[in-house]
């Protein structure tokens, strides 16, 4: 019996925060800009496109973006619109197929090859669900479609903003011998460097390496990149996921070394996990102390209790204890940040993501 070819769609919002801050605020529509702050321990959350055309993208730090493009305009973060907005698009994806991956806010896996419409064209669906987006939400969609995860990643990158890209099976080894190294979804900067200095520029060099000698060079992700180059990827679209950690962190204005400081800054971060933790009626074993310094040393303390909990007192004892074992910190300290993990009820999110905090946070 031959094997039926599976139609996913990937389903990627077009600089999602930035594109809620245009839509909201008109002053910035047109306009270079970044959401997150401005100051020199902030980093850039999202840029829109006319920030791109500078350099500016996510994850930047906001000092080395306004250096690429001296006028470009900040927008401070809405996490809750963003996140109502989310539940919007996630609704409109659920009136087609109950199959939906969400990797986070702003995109998803949905697969319909079985779906609630009956439609057989899932390019179809694609296009019924960016124009919903839009009407509900004024907001634009890039979509892929493929037979696999892999493909359909990629295939949404293609034409942004408000694409739509359909990978045939017959197309897709053709398609991917021709794609960059870098275009690869899992090969990141440092891999890509790696693979380039191997001589693996595009998937057509990639091809041409053997399953062993892929493990050989990049481990485990060998035989990842193996596939996938083929165009194989058998992972299914998965509907739930099982959260494993509630954590938050803070990044500083300034460097802090005043133990007094520092616990008062931890109080505030234990409040933001175990009042999360309260509200998803989860407790966990392992508690862990994250420190970076302001050399961007990183070191993580942790320690595992024999019973479960989520409560306060409980935790910041844990914390303290971790802080001053086996010594205090000596060096300014740039971020800290608290998690508890090994939880006890493997509970699954109804967002289908883990739970998110402002990791980049910027206190005033």
């Amino acid at each position: 019996m031959d094997q039926i070819t599976r139609k996913i769609i990937h389903v990627d919002m077009d600089a999602f925060y930035a594109s809620v801050e245009e839509r909201d605020f008109p002053q910035y529509r047109g306009k270079p800009l970044a959401v997150g702050y401005p100051g020199k321990r902030s980093v850039v959350s999202t840029a829109n496109y006319a920030a791109r055309k500078y350099g500016v993208h996510s994850a930047m730090p906001s000092i080395v973006a306004l250096k690429k493009c001296p006028f470009l305009n900040f927008a401070p973060p809405r996490f809750d619109a963003y996140k109502a907005i989310s539940h919007q698009i996630r609704d409109i994806f659920f009136e087609y197929t109950d199959q939906v991956e969400p990797l986070s806010l702003d995109e998803a896996f949905l697969d319909v090859t079985t779906n609630k419409e009956n439609n057989p064209s899932a390019t179809n669906i694609a296009k019924e669900i960016k124009n919903k987006i839009y009407k509900t939400t004024g907001l634009t969609a890039s979509a892929g479609i493929a037979s696999n995860k892999f493909l359909a990643k990629i295939a949404s990158d293609i034409q942004k903003p408000d694409g739509l890209t359909l990978i045939l099976p017959d197309m897709a080894l053709d398609f991917l011998k021709k794609l960059p190294i870098e275009k690869f979804f899992g090969v990141g900067k440092v891999t890509a460097q790696k693979m380039k200095s191997l001589g693996i520029n595009y998937g057509s060099d990639l091809f041409n390496y053997t399953e062993f000698e892929l493990n050989k060079l990049f481990g485990k992700t060998g035989s990842f990149y193996y596939n996938v180059v083929r165009g194989i990827d058998d992972r299914p679209v998965v509907t739930s996921h099982i959260q494993k950690s509630v954590g938050a962190e803070n990044t500083f204005k300034n460097d802090i070394i005043d133990i007094g400081e520092i616990v008062e800054k931890l109080k505030i971060i234990i409040h933001r996990v175990t009042s999360q933790l309260k509200k998803n009626n989860i407790s966990g074993k392992t508690i862990t102390l994250k420190i970076k310094y302001y050399d961007f040393v990183i070191s993580t303390r942790s320690k595992t209790l024999n019973i479960y909990t989520h409560d306060y007192d409980k935790i910041l004892q844990t914390i303290l204890e971790l802080l001053n074992f086996p010594q205090k910190p000596l060096k300014p300290i740039r971020l800290i940040g608290v998690s508890l993990s090994n939880l006890d009820n493997l509970c699954v999110n109804n967002m289908g993501i883990q739970l998110c905090f402002d990791f980049s946070t910027t206190d005033n």
